[in-house]
């Protein structure tokens, strides 16, 4: 008789590095940017295939594509 997990299957759905937004700030020449997160820090990735200016999705410390711009709110609940 099989088991089955509920648990082992929902973890499954879930990527194991998560997703960041970031603005890239330079591109270094060397195959890698220069990308600014939303807390202000900056880090470097691999990628240099977007123009600086650009919002980008982050996974795993590499550009994984471009991000819309889109508007953002806070809101204290």
């Amino acid at each position: 008789m099989a088991t089955t997990n509920i648990w082992q299957k929902f973890r499954a759905l879930i990527p194991e590095a998560g997703r960041v937004v970031a603005t890239i700030t330079a591109n270094n020449g060397n195959g890698t940017s220069q990308a600014m997160l939303r807390d202000g820090s900056v880090v470097t990735v691999k990628g240099d295939s977007v123009m600086p200016g650009e919002k980008v999705f982050i996974q795993e410390g590499e550009v994984k594509g471009v991000a819309p711009s889109l508007a953002q709110y806070e809101a204290d609940v």
